[in-house]
């Protein structure tokens, strides 16, 4: 049986090696070569110091018998000369007096406890490193960017000491209190004793105003809530209602993950709803960093701080930020400020009131500065006039206002400098719009075909979408993707209707107009066809499609794009869609309304007409 004195020595010249460039490896059990202190990590450190004290007088030998690189008894690379030498050292070691061996064996076990102990994490954590390289530590991976975001941070983007802090959040909770809207989700959620149900009611409204702004977002959310009140209401009902209700709101998949959310609370977690943020983001699908924050201080009161596209603009303007806010550097150091800004008596209404001062006072456009409870504060307002005074030139010198003075190259939080200050901006110079791809434009082909003397009134024919992918799970009309130039467009849409409905006839296909509607990340432009067909609905129609009313289809789960569609169709006033900015709607030009050049030619040539409809008015009044 090997002894395991050495192997708990081994510890100390691990730290030995660590130390010293020529220190040899350390050979641990079995032969296999020791990981060495940098992916150790500093524990082994500090168990070797607490060992190393109670060994004392035995520590020269100890030393000597490990770089021998084998413990007595045990065959190994050490010449037989030096393994005679070296066990006659390990008899004397053992030949102490009891009491001693005795209370030194009891400190030693303890430490090899804790050694073992420790082994064997840093066993299981370079097996892992070793079987994922991909992975590193995620804990010294974070302290290794905190490090690298704190030496190349001037403290000029900080809030250097606890004053500062504390007026932040005064300033800004008395404003809350007195200035917040009235929502429905904040009513929700302030009169909720029932956590899961709190979290549940706040849970919904920031799914929702995910990309949406407040006032769209207002009626969904209350015909949600009357709908689905509870966790389990949602969790039983079909994703078919689910998209129902969700139609128009926009980002489909929203509506889907939330209920994929709902039904492994229900159905995994015991109807109970992760308290914390770090477990509601590693549980929940569809819940992020953002959301699980926001979820976790409203309804449970997690001092934890929150980032989305309001807080990021009022922390820029205040820490005058004005480096890529999309960058990983300058995000991180968005979540930190958060996370040292919020309030921990009051999280939830803290995070509520820094997105409240970003949606309603510091806007994108047009910031309404003198309304601002930390007007004080802000580094942007500061250099706003800084720069007002540089340009009237009233005083010689520059004024004595605190600018970023980095240690050593370009701050990197910090605006590049081939991104000069635009005086016309002001506060808006902060923070930097970042670039965004443009939208790959895409085209298709989309038929509304109608059954006019269907039996019970028309009915119009509808497919469903996939169930991943754009627009997954909604309902839309017969369309098939083509080429912007339009080549073979009719007869592939004309296949493509036949699949559906059978044999149609091909020359009442009738091209009405386009749509042009943009996607996150699609422009797509439909090129809307008509077809009525003579007789009834088809006796079958295949799985995945259906015939509905005008009615059915108002109420269906359609998209934006396809009620645009259908306008299309039912031939309203052409023009843009005054409810969708990113949506256009066209017709052929022979359906379009005369220019006013046309019209005047027309009322020249046709004058009588004009005439007797005012007389025929003047008799009427």
């Amino acid at each position: 049986m090997t002894p395991r004195v050495p192997r708990l020595s081994s510890l100390w010249v691990r730290r030995a090696s660590a130390s010293s460039p020529g220190a040899t490896p350390v050979v641990g059990d079995g032969g296999r070569a020791s990981p060495p202190e940098s992916l150790t990590g500093r524990t082994s450190v500090q168990t070797s110091r607490v060992c190393r004290g109670v060994v004392g007088s035995e520590r020269v030998g100890a030393d000597w018998l490990l770089r021998s690189n084998s413990p007595p008894g045990v065959a190994g690379t050490t010449p037989p000369r030096k393994r005679l030498a070296r066990d006659a050292a390990w008899e004397a070691i053992m030949k102490k007096p009891r009491a001693a061996v005795g209370r030194r064996a009891a400190v030693g076990r303890r430490c090899r406890k804790q050694a073992s102990s420790q082994a064997g994490r840093e066993k299981h954590a370079l097996n892992s490193s070793q079987a994922n390289p991909s992975v590193p530590d995620a804990g010294l991976a974070k302290r290794q960017e905190e490090v690298v975001l704190q030496a190349s941070v001037s403290p000029y983007h900080l809030f250097r000491d606890t004053a500062e802090v504390t007026v932040f959040r005064e300033s800004l909770l008395s404003w809350y209190d007195q200035e917040k809207r009235d929502l429905p989700w904040r009513r929700r959620a302030e009169g909720e004793m029932d956590l899961n149900r709190r979290a549940y009611a706040v849970w919904v409204s920031e799914v929702m105003l995910q990309q949406t702004q407040v006032a769209t977002v207002i009626n969904y959310y209350t015909r949600w809530m009357q709908k689905w009140p509870t966790l389990q209401d949602l969790a039983s009902a079909s994703l078919e209602e689910v998209n129902q209700l969700w139609a128009g709101l926009g980002y489909y998949s929203r509506g889907r993950r939330l209920q994929e959310g709902a039904r492994k609370v229900v159905e995994e977690l015991g109807g109970h709803v992760p308290r914390t943020a770090e477990t509601l983001q590693r549980l929940l699908p569809g819940v992020g960093r953002y959301t699980a924050g926001a979820i976790a201080s409203i309804a449970f009161g997690q001092a934890t701080g929150v980032v989305d596209g309001n807080v990021v603009r009022v922390l820029c303007r205040v820490r005058a930020i004005g480096a890529d806010p999309s960058s990983t550097l300058v995000s991180q150091q968005l979540w930190s400020l958060a996370q040292q800004l919020v309030d921990p008596a009051r999280p939830g209404d803290f995070n509520q009131a820094a997105m409240e001062l970003g949606a309603t006072v510091c806007t994108p456009q047009r910031p309404l500065c003198s309304q601002c409870p930390v007007q004080s504060l802000c580094r942007a307002r500061q250099r706003v006039e800084r720069e007002q005074l540089l340009a009237s030139q009233s005083l010689p010198g520059s004024p004595d206002v605190e600018e970023c003075a980095p240690n050593t190259g370009q701050c990197q939080l910090c605006a590049p400098p081939t991104e000069p200050w635009d005086q016309t901006l002001g506060v808006a110079n902060f923070p930097r719009k970042a670039s965004r791809r443009p939208p790959r434009e895409e085209c298709s082909a989309i038929c509304v075909l109608e059954q006019p003397r269907a039996r019970g009134g028309a009915r119009i024919l509808l497919v469903q979408r996939p169930n991943s992918g754009l627009l997954a799970g909604l309902w839309e009309f017969p369309s098939v993707t083509v080429e912007p130039s339009g080549q073979c467009q009719h007869k592939a849409l004309l296949q493509e209707l036949q699949s559906w409905a059978g044999p149609l006839p091909a020359t009442r296909l009738q091209h009405l107009g386009q749509v042009v509607h943009t996607f996150s990340h699609i422009k797509l432009t439909y090129q809307v066809y008509g077809l009525a067909l003579e007789g009834q609905t088809p006796v079958t129609t295949p799985s995945g499609a259906r015939w509905l009313t005008r009615e059915e289809f108002h109420t269906a789960a359609v998209s934006t794009a396809m009620k645009k569609v259908f306008r299309v169709y039912e031939g309203q006033q052409p023009g843009t869609c005054k409810s969708s900015k990113r949506s256009q709607v066209s017709i052929p030009a022979s359906r379009k309304k005369p220019s006013p050049g046309q019209q005047i030619l027309d009322s020249f040539f046709r004058p009588h007409i004009r005439s007797d409809a005012s007389r025929l008015n003047g008799t009427a009044q």
